[in-house]
């Protein structure tokens, strides 16, 4: 094995038995002690493997149940894979369930000293970071209060500043950063992008996109124990979001036909040529064309509203037929068709919506709303929802 690979998981799977009736249990029993398979399992992952070599970055996703949890347990060795294996070649150090293993009575100082052990900080080095630990959780005269005082934010804090004392060879996080105020926030993510740069390694497990494509450069996607992608971050985060709004789709459908009045309604979309309920890909700075289909009962031009807004509701752009004085093809006596086209679509890379509104030829009510989805893909470190054509000035 290589001198820069820190950990290598190879072919592992767990598997827990069922144990819901008792005579499942006893049988479970007897297949521990004679030392065989459970013959009645579940199996939770199914050979997992991939190697993360000092100063990588990857990052763990998947929806919930998929597995994560489990596979960061057998890395930190709290848990046996039930085949396979697992090598790690260096220190590590666990963002799980940060401040779960304070001591209620001791105060926030004392925990700090217990816990830097736990971690394998030698014990004449603890005291010289003690207070360094101290500034960086910013928890004022509490840090000599009982822990069983503070609150779940402030433990956090706590749990957060002695791992970042430790410096580890990897840092494993499972979703802390979704923790505490938004000022400790980005003062977690400043230090381990401080911590990757000086050449620290990270396992991140994140539902959060953002924080995945700002810290990783790698991604595993797990999928009901197995693994259903791998590779760059950006490729397979894209992959993920799309299939989990394809999961949506027949939701959002089935929402939208029961909303809808049945005066005027969207009958049918079609996304640059796509009528299917799928996310579409494109690139950035590509053509988006919206083809638009309303229905009209009393066969009356009716209006159609255009939205295009990010998959967490943050809306990007809006117009109307009816304020761009728009008419539409009539394709029926009770049909009519819109079309409209956004050439040189400036969204960076990210998950969005076309919200399309049917109302009525005064466009005073709205009688329903489809949506359908898009991803803009690329590679973009800039921050927003759209990129603006800029110059920089230079001395």
């Amino acid at each position: 094995m290589s001198d820069d690979v820190l950990l290598a998981v190879r072919g592992v799977g767990k598997r827990y038995p069922r144990v819901h009736r008792r005579r499942d249990r006893i049988r479970s029993v007897w297949d521990a002690i004679l030392g065989r398979p459970y013959r009645m399992h579940t199996q939770i992952l199914d050979d997992i493997g991939f190697t993360l070599r000092r100063g990588e970055s990857l990052a763990l996703i998947g929806e919930n149940g998929a597995g994560k949890s489990t596979l960061l347990r057998m890395i930190c060795g709290i848990a046996e894979p039930s085949s396979g294996s697992v090598q790690l070649h260096g220190s590590v150090a666990p963002l799980l369930e940060l401040g779960a293993g304070f001591h209620p009575d001791y105060s926030g100082r004392d925990n700090i000293r217990m816990n830097a052990l736990l971690l394998g900080m030698a014990a004449g080095d603890i005291e010289s970071k003690v207070q360094q630990v101290i500034e960086f959780a910013e928890l004022g005269d509490y840090i000599d209060e009982p822990v069983k005082h503070y609150s779940s934010g402030m433990k956090v804090r706590l749990g957060f500043a002695v791992v970042a004392s430790a410096k580890p060879d990897l840092l494993i996080t499972d979703e802390v950063l979704a923790v505490g105020d938004e000022s400790f926030q980005k003062k977690c993510v400043a230090w381990i992008e401080g911590y990757l740069r000086e050449g620290g390694t990270l396992l991140l497990v994140g539902h959060s996109m953002y924080h995945v494509q700002k810290l990783c450069k790698h991604a595993l996607w797990l999928h009901h124990g197995r693994a259903e992608a791998y590779g760059d971050v950006f490729e397979v985060s894209q992959r993920y979001l799309a299939w989990h709004e394809r999961k949506s789709a027949q939701q959002r459908a089935e929402a939208r036909m029961s909303a809808a009045t049945g005066d005027y309604a969207v009958t049918a979309v079609a996304i640059n040529g796509e009528a299917l309920d799928v996310p579409v890909v494109l690139p950035m700075l590509a053509l988006l064309d919206v083809d638009v289909t309303v229905y009209s009962a009393d066969g009356r031009v009716p209006v159609l509203a255009v939205g295009v807004k990010r998959h967490d509701g943050a809306a990007v752009y809006g117009v109307s037929s009816e304020l761009e004085g728009v008419t539409p093809i009539r394709i029926g006596e009770r049909a009519f068709r819109f079309s409209i086209r956004y050439p040189d679509l400036a969204l960076l890379p990210g998950t969005y919506a076309v919200a399309l509104h049917a109302m009525d030829p005064e466009a005073i009510r709205l009688f329903d709303t489809v949506e359908r989805t898009f991803i803009v893909t690329g590679r973009s470190r800039e921050v927003g929802l759209v990129r603006l054509p800029h110059l920089w000035h230079q001395a």
